[in-house]
């Protein structure tokens, strides 16, 4: 691993460079050592703020589920609040959010000091009303992009199980024409790729028990396949998860310039499986880093993400994960740490 320093005066970097170098060039300088890293800002590209009181849970994907559904009345404005506060205090460059409700992605375009992306979450597996639904997402987010916000709006198809292939496309032909940045669960559990392919599994009983409409016309498909088929993957996507994959499918969605975000302690507390990093760094696919929910991860730090596959990864590619791809994937600019930067604006890892 590459030693690396900052020589500080004041509150203020004046040097940037190889722990060797510095040291010569400031020999008088006391040496104070600062951990794994030191960064800019930190990202977290997908979290469910919405989720920050809801219970955490640790069993298999269908439970959490079933867990989220009865939940379902907490996900408000207050719980936002406490997510907000909680990537406040821990100095986060930027933000991706998944919204349920509309009303707490109105409340982040209006209050929150961060930059990031809130995408309106949507579910709808019935065709006939792809139509209406599509409509009244593209009109709402129109509204909310006219608002002078740190935070832009993006469209969220909650998963490929959850919403009619007609509405799909639309969602993704509004997000293309529009602009508007999409956000999509795909790949996430063995269970997901079980209902996809075979129509039958866990999920499909949750439907049932809940009093939901049945899923009907499953593709017979992988998730990423069934993506791939409908054309709707691309840059203009944000594939969050992407476990359950082989290498083919890794392929596809570097090809067509897809991006990815891991969030690897909620994938292991939800039985998942792990995302093949592998896979993905052989097809220069780096994924970025996000924490999900606090209903799936201890916190929302996406560092300790990081540092929960340190040993696994190349920590390089983690850091990495952790900032420049989280950027990327949100449609910021990084920061960079040069002379003159705050030391305010430095995290260590």
């Amino acid at each position: 691993m590459l030693k690396g320093g900052l020589v500080v005066v004041g509150q203020h970097v004046v040097a940037v460079g190889p722990l060797a170098e510095l040291q010569q060039s400031y020999p008088e300088a006391p040496l104070i050592r600062k951990g794994r890293a030191l960064t800019p800002p930190v990202v977290n590209a997908h979290t469910h703020l919405d989720l920050s009181t809801v219970p955490y849970f640790r069993g298999g994907y269908p439970g959490f589920i079933r867990h989220v559904i009865d939940h379902s009345a907490e996900r408000t404005v207050e719980a936002a609040m406490r997510g907000l506060h909680e990537l406040r205090a821990l100095g986060v460059g930027g933000f991706g959010d998944i919204a349920y409700r509309p009303e707490v992605a109105e409340w982040l375009l209006e209050n929150s000091p961060l930059p990031g992306v809130v995408y309106l979450e949507v579910i709808n597996r019935n065709p006939l009303q792809a139509e209406e639904v599509a409509r009244r997402v593209a009109r709402r987010l129109s509204e909310w992009r006219a608002r002078d916000s740190q935070v832009r709006v993006g469209i969220s198809p909650h998963t490929p199980y959850n919403v009619s292939p007609e509405l799909l496309k639309k969602l993704v032909e509004i997000g293309r024409l529009e602009g508007f940045p999409l956000q999509m669960h795909v790949a996430e559990s063995p269970e997901e790729t079980e209902l996809m392919t075979q129509g039958s599994g866990p999920l499909q009983e949750i439907p049932r028990q809940y009093g939901f409409p049945a899923y009907q016309a499953l593709p017979g498909l992988t998730p990423v396949r069934y993506l791939a088929e409908l054309g709707v993957l691309g840059p203009h996507l944000t594939l969050v998860h992407g476990v359950q994959v082989d290498e083919e499918e890794v392929q596809m969605l570097a090809q067509s310039g897809t991006l990815v975000v891991a969030c690897p302690r909620s994938n292991e507390a939800l039985a998942c499986g792990q995302m093949p990093w592998d896979l993905y760094l052989k097809h220069r696919l780096e994924p970025a880093l996000g924490t999900d929910s606090r209903s799936s991860s201890p916190d929302l730090d996406v560092r300790n993400e990081a540092l929960f596959l340190w040993e696994q990864v190349d920590p390089r590619v983690l850091v990495r994960a952790a900032t420049r791809s989280g950027y990327r994937v949100l449609g910021l600019e990084m920061p960079r740490i040069t002379r003159g930067t705050p030391v305010s604006q430095v995290q260590s890892w």
